[in-house]
């Protein structure tokens, strides 16, 4: 099925939903491709974006891009009718899902030296990358009990969610996650390198990127999860998923479940952990300064600037602004 056909299928899967007055398509995708000309790129994608109303973050490096916008289901048709015309582009293939209001404040789009950080730029899945496993048969997959399946998210995504039976790292960012494959699995298990590891992330890219970085290190048996958790949700039907809890995602949303509708949780913004109703009822809570995680680690300057930042989030939720970057 081309990428059109796909979307064109979560529309009319989706049609009452999306057709709710502040109905917003989640558009989420990443590709690995060598990328000659960044600006190029980034001006070709400004030109799309700088007079419609979607909101996002689009990240370009010479190693790919990586986004997430959203906006109505007719912007965002246009959109990505004109972002597959662009010959780099012409394969994207996106993970959708859908929120009531949009989740971003604003459009942006970037330059940087990596589309995710794991600070090892050798490390290239254009080059290299372990197996590729569709949403439809990581079940049988994951059902091997010789498997090692490993969440390659950090510690407060997994908080929330996560598959059965997956090891996690307990990482704070993926930049940790190279450090954590020789002390927790080179240096503990000499014959980790022939054993069948399967790795997954949210939207695919982190867990391609370490599939990479592990066939660097001479690991043979590697696979991950194609289009990640998003694309899993999205694909395979709640009653057969071996998805526990919620997935974290990195916008005003938090968390999505199993039907692709908002989750149970909101963010403190202090710490990036997840809290449920219950978190905000506890005496640490103040809503952008602190929760029960880190009202104890963070200093008086910490929780002052994120006082601050917090004005400048509901500044920006009243303002609605539109500015493209």
């Amino acid at each position: 099925m081309s990428p059109k056909s796909n979307y064109l299928n979560f529309l009319k899967l989706n049609e009452k939903k999306l057709n709710k007055p502040d109905a917003r398509v989640v558009v989420a995708f990443y590709k690995f491709i060598e990328v000659s000309n960044t600006i190029a790129l980034q001006n070709s994608l400004k030109l799309i974006f700088n007079k419609s109303e979607i909101k996002g973050t689009i990240l370009i490096a010479k190693e790919g891009v990586n986004g997430t916008i959203a906006g109505n289901k007719d912007e965002i048709s246009v959109a990505l009718e004109k972002i597959w015309r662009i010959g780099l582009l012409i394969d994207l293939e996106p993970k959708y899902s859908f929120a009531y209001k949009n989740p971003f404040f604003r459009m942006k789009i970037r330059l940087k030296k990596e589309i995710v950080t794991i600070g090892l730029t050798e490390i290239s899945p254009n080059k290299m990358v372990g197996n590729y496993v569709k949403p439809e048969n990581w079940n049988s997959l994951i059902s091997d009990k010789n498997l090692l399946l490993i969440d390659t998210r950090n510690s407060y995504e997994i908080s929330i969610g996560s598959f059965e039976n997956a090891l996690n790292p307990n990482i704070n960012n993926f930049r940790e996650f190279p450090n954590w494959v020789t002390k927790n699995l080179i240096n503990k298990d000499p014959e980790i390198k022939n054993k069948k590891i399967a790795m997954f992330c949210t939207g695919g890219i982190r867990c391609e990127k370490s599939t990479s970085y592990l066939k660097s290190l001479g690991f043979e048996d590697v696979y991950h999860l194609e289009g990640g958790i998003l694309k899993y949700l999205e694909k395979i039907p709640k009653k057969e998923s071996k998805w526990n809890g919620s997935c974290f995602v990195f916008d005003y949303r938090v968390s999505i479940d199993h039907n692709l509708e908002l989750g149970h949780y909101e963010m403190c913004f202090a710490c990036r952990m997840p809290i449920s109703k219950i978190d905000k009822m506890h005496k640490y809570f103040v809503q952008g300064e602190s929760c029960h995680h880190c009202f104890k680690s963070s200093s008086d300057k910490q929780k002052k600037r994120f006082k601050e930042r917090q004005k400048q989030i509901e500044l920006s939720k009243k303002n609605n602004l539109k500015s493209v970057s």
